[in-house]
């Protein structure tokens, strides 16, 4: 009998979670039988992903900015409203083919990829795979919490430090640090305060929910804030502002940064403005 030895096809697929699922889907055969998520792998069998059908998505011809691009990978600047991926057809992964070049390489995916998501509301940066082995390594840079995300957002309220919030959320452990950018005076909401915010995990909405857990919610939160304080028509105030990763085929490291959204600016040069003007009339 011919010794085989173990051929593992775990690498190509780019996570934990999603080895699971491609093991609810019937797609690994262990020695040509569908495994369960209770086979027992034993030394000699072999491994096999069965390649699911990938459907091609109807091309959203929408212009986003792209920051970087390369034939491995690409980032891009997310604009606020637009949802990074689902089963509407108003998605940036359904942008993706009409901004980005098609990958040469040999592993190049049917369409480009992002390779995680940032809300529906926020704007910002987001990383996009352009090869199955760029979507792994840059998918293992965030599960090991190696990439370095830096967020600006305006919050209701005075924050009278710089914090670490380590609430867990969903009985998962979560980490949030932020730094103080500017605190003005508001007549509307009293105080408002500019944050330079770090997330060490990548919880859904975590950011929204640790400020909120603090009773200083970002001003524009229509679920975790208070809608009597909601500023019509401006939307979220959060934007994924800065990164630092390393290239998924040279591993050398990118730094990428953009501009705060002029709203913010704006906002807080008229809320301060207003507050001056009231009291000195007053």
């Amino acid at each position: 009998m011919q010794d085989y030895a173990p051929k593992i096809f775990y690498n190509y697929i780019p996570s934990n979670s999603g080895v699971k699922k491609a093991i609810k889907r019937g797609q690994i055969l262990v020695n040509g039988i569908i495994g369960k998520t209770a086979t027992w792998v034993t030394y000699g069998q072999v491994l096999e992903l069965l390649e699911s059908p990938v459907k091609v998505p109807k091309i959203f011809e929408c212009k986003l900015p792209v920051l970087f691009e390369d034939d491995y990978m690409a980032v891009i600047n997310k604009p606020a409203g637009l949802t990074v991926s689902g089963n509407q057809f108003k998605t940036v992964t359904n942008a993706l083919p009409f901004n980005l070049f098609k990958s040469s390489q040999k592993d190049a995916l049917t369409f480009p990829m992002p390779v995680h998501r940032i809300d529906n509301q926020t704007s910002g940066i987001l990383v996009i795979a352009k090869t199955k082995t760029a979507q792994i390594e840059l998918s293992k840079q965030f599960e090991n919490r190696t990439v370095l995300k830096k967020y600006c957002t305006i919050v209701i309220g005075n924050i009278h430090a710089n914090q670490k919030i380590e609430t867990p959320i969903a009985s998962k452990t979560a980490e949030t640090s932020f730094e103080i950018i500017k605190i003005v005076k508001s007549l509307k909401f009293k105080e408002l305060s500019c944050l330079k915010v770090v997330p060490k995990t990548g919880r859904t909405h975590q950011i929204r929910i640790h400020l909120a857990s603090i009773n200083r919610p970002i001003l524009g939160d229509k679920i975790y804030g208070n809608p009597e304080f909601n500023h019509k028509g401006k939307g979220l105030f959060l934007c994924a502002f800065e990164i630092e990763f390393l290239h998924p085929k040279s591993f050398k490291k990118i730094h990428l940064k953009i501009d705060i959204p002029h709203k913010f600016k704006s906002l807080l040069i008229r809320e301060k403005r207003r507050w001056n003007t009231y009291n000195l009339i007053k």
